[in-house]
């Protein structure tokens, strides 16, 4: 009898903890916005409404949404691999209020922005890239055009 009392108790706070965070990942913190292509998910959390406010005033706002820029365009899988991964982090970085006021890419996020920029801009790469492996010999693109998808106001 105690051992199935147990058993209930465990099997019950194992549901009540997973509704909780259900609860709390898509009603309070709007988590199934971060699913759709609406730049406004972005915003959902305060310290990311400078980048918005940034990206509707650049240049890119008419052709280009956060998920271009920021999600692999190579298949849906790895795309939202890369979305549920840095969902875990921002999440819990700014639930715990733990980031840097400074916001700065992982390198993973770096290179998928890298590859969005060759993905968008590959006929003008391959018109001033002195080989046909001008991906490789590439650099950096936002090294010198870091605020051109939402620049500082």
């Amino acid at each position: 009898m105690k051992a199935n009392i147990a058993k209930a108790t465990v099997i019950g706070a194992a549901i009540g903890a997973a509704v909780g965070i259900a609860g709390y990942t898509f009603v309070y913190a709007k988590g199934a916005s971060y699913l759709t292509n609406d730049p406004k998910a972005c915003a959902n959390c305060h310290v990311m409404q400078e980048y918005y406010d940034g990206w509707i005033k650049s240049s890119h706002r008419s052709v280009a949404v956060c998920n271009d820029c920021h999600a692999p365009h190579d298949n849906l899988v790895h795309k939202y691999l890369v979305k549920g991964d840095n969902g875990f982090w921002h999440s819990l970085k700014f639930t715990t209020g733990k980031y840097p006021e400074n916001l700065r890419m992982r390198k993973i996020n770096q290179k998928v922005t890298e590859a969005a920029c060759l993905y968008c801009h590959q006929q003008i790469v391959d018109a001033i890239a002195p080989t046909p492996h001008s991906k490789e010999n590439m650099t950096s693109c936002v090294r010198c055009h870091g605020a051109v998808g939402h620049p500082k106001l």
